[in-house]
């Protein structure tokens, strides 16, 4: 792992994106990785621009923001298209297929997850597409464990969510494995 990794999760509001980014910035700090993090959204509590930066490293983080991102995962088009010019060189993309229709010119590698599409699936609604995405997110990139990302959500997760959540997380560790070796999910 380089010293320092920049993630940018981001879709609109009502999408769960703050609490992804608080699950992942709690899963790094159970993996023993240094942790900055940071989140911001629109005027509206749903349906405007949101984002949740989070920044893994060796040592400690001097600036809590994320300048270019080493990967970015996107759950709506507008946040794809906002964010895709700020990508590191050797970027990576996870976007959301019911929601992202990525630019088929880009230089950096994508994953297409059904993420919205298996939570409704799941549960009749798009509730819990972010917990999905981000057990994707573990098993393409493979920084933070499945254990780490699990007990981050069984402690930190609603509690009337936790069990919709945790098959969620499961859903989402299995379509990253598939997506990590070429499938289509």
């Amino acid at each position: 792992m380089p010293d320092i990794i920049q993630i940018r999760l981001a879709g609109f509001g009502g999408q769960g994106i703050v609490l992804a980014g608080m699950l992942l910035s709690i899963a790094g700090v159970k993996e023993g990785l240094e942790v900055a993090s940071s989140n911001s959204y629109g005027a509206q509590a749903r349906g405007s621009a949101c984002k949740s930066e989070v920044i893994f490293g060796k040592k400690m983080i001097t600036y809590p923001h994320v300048l270019t991102s080493d990967y970015l995962v996107a759950m709506s088009q507008g946040a794809y298209e906002l964010f895709l010019p700020e990508m590191s060189r050797d970027g990576i993309i996870l976007y959301d297929r019911f929601n992202v229709s990525p630019d088929a010119g880009s230089p950096y590698p994508h994953f297409g997850i059904d993420a919205t599409g298996n939570a409704i699936e799941q549960s009749g609604g798009p509730q819990g597409a972010n917990i999905v995405m981000l057990g994707a997110f573990a098993s393409v990139t493979g920084l933070i464990s499945s254990e780490s990302l699990t007990a981050a959500v069984e402690e930190n997760a609603p509690s009337r969510f936790r069990e919709a959540n945790l098959a969620a997380l499961k859903a989402g560790f299995e379509l990253g494995a598939k997506a990590k070796k070429g499938e289509k999910v």
